[in-house]
């Protein structure tokens, strides 16, 4: 699962504060990057506290099935708790470069979407992650769930054009 852009074009949500954890300060995050630990080595993060967003240092670890992170500054559960909900962003640039035709969620959310016949099909409102390949939500006249499977599916990306072109008929 890869991240997703929020309005502002220099910060993309990586996730939110689930919940605290142990009476010292730290936070179990939900992390919607892959690996889900890779969230705590994008320090720092912007949090989102009251509709602002405030940089914060961070560390932290996986533990079992969570991610366990150490916010600067926050160092009791009273604290700690006080930030349940808060989205975590990070800045663009923190991201690592992409291969040619690797896309981050966050650069197809807001694409619209037409088939190889020029059909409007809809608008990429979010990403899912299924196993077996990513899937797109497309909402239009309905609801589509499509495949992200580039070059059999997904024929084209322009990003300047926010358009995508996909092998997908309008009554599927």
């Amino acid at each position: 699962m890869l991240p997703v852009r929020k309005e502002r074009s220099d910060a993309v949500c990586v996730g939110h504060i689930l919940g605290a954890q142990g009476i010292k300060g730290e936070v179990r995050v939900f992390s919607n990057t892959e690996p889900r630990g890779n969230i705590v080595g994008y320090s720092p993060w912007q949090l989102e506290v009251d509709g602002q967003l405030k940089s914060v240092g961070v560390s932290g670890r996986t533990q079992g099935k969570n991610v366990i992170a150490n916010i600067a500054g926050v160092d009791d559960r009273d604290q700690a708790t006080a930030l349940i909900g808060c989205k975590i962003y990070i800045l663009s640039k923190q991201l690592p470069p992409l291969e040619i035709d690797e896309y981050y969620w966050s650069d197809l959310i807001g694409l619209e979407v037409k088939s190889m016949q020029a059909e409007a099909l809809g608008t990429v409102d979010s990403m899912m992650e299924t196993g077996a390949s990513d899937v797109m939500i497309v909402k239009g006249d309905r609801e589509r769930l499509i495949p992200f499977v580039m070059k059999d599916i997904v024929q084209e990306i322009d990003l300047e054009k926010k358009q995508m072109i996909v092998d997908w008929q309008a009554d599927y």
